[in-house]
């Protein structure tokens, strides 16, 4: 058995990208149907937000569920897809443009994205870790510092 800290695999990130792509999509139905009362939360009670993004390259509209920590008006969301070693595509999308729409338990709202500051980071990484403990494991299995990102309500 590998222990969390070694990093994955070729193979275990091919298969974690295939995984997480299939679970997306099932997600977002669930979300949206239910109004964030079905897959709304995490297995550990963490809230659940959708977030869309445009793609990069495409310009396309892309949507993910993420795990998210309330700071005030904000969300603040993990870049860490499983500990992987690349960054997930709704991270460099935000890099590419950090406008994006977020969706919470039947609100939507336009946000503006940006990198949480190393203040933020250190406040509010433990808070994060408490609520989903998997992110410590996810940090320790992969070089790359996962990134922390605040989305901003913008007024309608």
């Amino acid at each position: 058995m590998r222990s969390r800290r070694e990093p994955m695999t070729p193979y275990q990130e091919r298969l974690g990208r295939f995984t997480v792509q299939f679970m997306t999509g099932y997600n977002n139905v669930m979300y949206r149907l239910s109004k964030g009362r079905v897959a709304g939360t995490s297995p550990t009670g963490a809230p659940i937000c959708l977030l869309t993004t445009t793609g990069r390259r495409t310009g396309r509209r892309r949507t993910v569920p993420l795990l998210y920590l309330p700071d005030g008006e904000n969300f603040v969301v993990v870049a860490s897809k499983g500990g992987m070693s690349t960054h997930p595509a709704w991270y460099l999308n935000l890099s590419a443009d950090p406008n994006a729409v977020v969706e919470s338990h039947g609100r939507t709202f336009l946000a503006v994205a940006r990198a949480a500051t190393d203040e933020e980071r250190a406040r509010m990484w433990p808070q994060l870790v408490a609520v989903y403990g998997h992110f410590e494991s996810y940090q320790l299995r992969t070089t790359r510092q996962i990134p922390m990102v605040v989305l901003i309500p913008q007024p309608c």
